[in-house]
């Protein structure tokens, strides 16, 4: 059998570091005392902006809704956020970082860098920006074929 290409390798080797790079990140969090799931809406809502619907921020966290009504409800509780009605629609909630939640994200920025930095050692940053101009490309793409149909 010959060797596969590096396209042909690509697709599962992606998977398979995405999924490691989460693990290593969660296990190092929680090395630093940030043990559960609650770091990651807070820096998606930060990544967002102001007013994410709830609905948007379970699909950017990657948890069903309502799971994530009830991380809400923790994170209310800590003072990291705050629900409010959408103003053009009763139904819909929109999630906002409160002061406390800002600084919490700059307190789990910091520990994020920290652990990618290391995990980025030994790659210089003419090496990232190759990589990261890929993978906007590949996003890119996506978005395409996406837009394209079945």
């Amino acid at each position: 059998m010959q060797p596969l290409s590096p396209r042909d390798r690509f697709g599962i080797r992606f998977s398979m570091l995405s999924r490691l790079w989460r693990r290593t990140i969660d296990q190092q969090m929680a090395a630093v005392g940030l043990a559960d799931i609650s770091w990651s809406p807070l820096i998606h809502l930060a990544e967002s902006g102001d007013g994410v619907s709830q609905k948007d921020l379970a699909s950017l966290v990657g948890i069903d809704g309502s799971s994530l009504v009830r991380l809400l409800d923790t994170l209310e509780a800590r003072g990291h956020v705050q629900r409010c009605t959408a103003p053009d629609d009763r139904r819909v909630k929109l999630v906002m970082l409160t002061e406390a939640g800002k600084a919490a994200v700059i307190d789990i920025r910091r520990h994020l860098l920290a652990i990618e930095h290391e995990m980025l050692a030994e790659l210089d940053d003419a090496e990232l920006s190759r990589m990261l101009d890929a993978l906007e490309r590949i996003q890119q793409r996506i978005g395409m074929l996406g837009q394209s149909g079945p």
